[in-house]
């Protein structure tokens, strides 16, 4: 846990999505919130002060799904591993699923990971709460008493619901308490025994397919109870271009629903999965170029609002059987801002509309105060240095899974400081150079 510190960050590029701001200027922190920008408040005396010329000052990023694995799978990670790395990606709010051990069903399991992460002091955790008690499809949860409790929305996740029936009246029970209903667009019964995208990849390593409908009957079957129903609803982590194309129509016919894009979809494709790599074995899969440069389109013209990490830590024998028996998920929260900076270097995004769909915007699909470096503002802060080149490697990993297919890459763009609440909770050790 940090320090609460008035500080001074001098010199640094900031931008703000939320509030339209993008300039060069100083940004003063006091009392855990922005004091602030351009000018100092009158009488401040800085306990610290930051030099961020050539660096960006931006609102600390908001990550829509991460497993931090605790409670439950504390042999893979803990809150307190999980919540350090995060802080090293940049990252200070963090949006966890409701499958956990036990599930996020009851208002004290909710209590307990918010215990820990306060306890912890690094990022905030925020929850979804379940859909139906114990993720089981069959009864709803009391959702009044998941909301009481700080629940943000309520998700089945991987889960499946396998009467509509069911789903339609948790939908008719979420919006009754102006809940966000997230969903994971997938057909069980298409998705059968998948391991990996259903195309030529697949077929020449003779490993079972996911065909891209699972995923479009899913949303399908989403929009028709929504278009019903009228609840705010998000899509999570789509994977393919025509998910994205019937959000966009979606959105234009004015249904309220948003949606996600996991980070290392828009740099992956099936064909990286090679000679069965288990690092890219992934919920939902790889799927093909053609879905990847739609995926880009979308969040480029913010069909897709938000980018997330979906951070699944694991232990090193999870990635070491047979493809199809590894388990799925990557370590991602560390790699999630040079990930994402690929985009703007490679002109697909600007710099701020990028920002955006990692700070205001899950902030505001998650409905909570976020996102922004407005003075009065919780000061959670951000400070990278775009040009910063580096490569992963596993001895400078703070998380506790080491599993991802980005092991030696040379990544450009690293978190120099991260301030959680006016307390500098990280700092590189390359940040004492200067």
């Amino acid at each position: 846990m940090g320090i609460e510190q008035r500080i001074h960050v001098r010199g640094g590029r900031i931008i703000d999505p939320a509030n339209g701001l993008d300039q060069v200027a100083d940004l003063y922190i006091a009392d855990g919130m922005i004091a602030g920008i351009g000018t100092a408040p009158e009488g401040f005396q800085a306990d610290r002060v930051i030099d961020a010329v050539d660096y960006i000052v931006c609102p600390g990023f908001v990550d829509l799904c991460a497993r931090f694995r605790e409670p439950g799978a504390e042999h893979k990670a803990t809150i307190a591993s999980e919540s350090h790395a995060a802080a090293c990606g940049g990252i200070t709010t963090v949006c966890c699923p409701p499958d956990t051990d036990p599930v996020v069903d009851t208002p004290a399991v909710a209590a307990l990971i918010q215990k820990c992460a306060a306890q912890t002091g690094i990022v905030d955790i925020v929850t979804l709460g379940a859909l139906t008690r114990n993720l089981g499809g069959k009864q709803l949860s009391e959702m009044g008493a998941l909301k009481a409790a700080g629940c943000v929305g309520v998700s089945n996740a991987y889960e499946p619901i396998a009467n509509l029936l069911i789903l339609r009246r948790a939908m008719e029970y979420a919006a009754t308490f102006d809940l966000t209903v997230f969903l994971h667009p997938e057909d069980p019964w298409l998705m059968d025994d998948g391991c990996m995208h259903e195309g030529s990849v697949s077929t020449r390593l003779g490993l079972p397919g996911i065909c891209a409908a699972a995923e479009t009957v899913g949303v399908a079957q989403g929009l028709a109870l929504i278009e019903e129903i009228g609840v705010r609803a998000h899509f999570c982590r789509l994977s393919t271009a025509r998910a994205a194309q019937m959000i966009a129509r979606a959105q234009y016919d004015g249904l309220p629903v948003t949606a996600d894009v996991c980070a290392h979809q828009l740099h992956l494709t099936d064909m990286d999965v090679g000679l069965f790599d288990s690092q890219c074995h992934v919920r939902p899969p790889l799927r093909t170029q053609r879905d990847q440069d739609a995926l880009r389109t979308a969040v480029a013209k913010q069909t897709v609002a938000a980018i997330c990490s979906n951070h699944e830590p694991h232990e090193t024998d999870a990635k070491k059987r047979p493809f199809a028996q590894t388990a799925t998920g990557i370590s991602a929260v560390e790699t999630f801002l040079p990930l994402n900076l690929r985009l703007v270097f490679e002109n697909r995004i600007s710099l701020p509309d990028l920002i955006a769909r990692i700070t205001c915007l899950p902030a505001r699909i998650l409905g909570i105060e976020a996102g922004k470096l407005a003075p009065g503002s919780c000061a959670d802060v951000c400070i990278f240095d775009p040009e910063r080149r580096w490569q992963l490697a596993p001895e400078i990993m703070a998380s506790r899974g080491h599993n991802t297919p980005f092991m030696g890459w040379d990544l450009r763009g690293r978190t120099m400081y991260t301030i959680h609440r006016g307390c500098l909770v990280y700092s590189n050790p390359d940040s004492a150079n200067r």
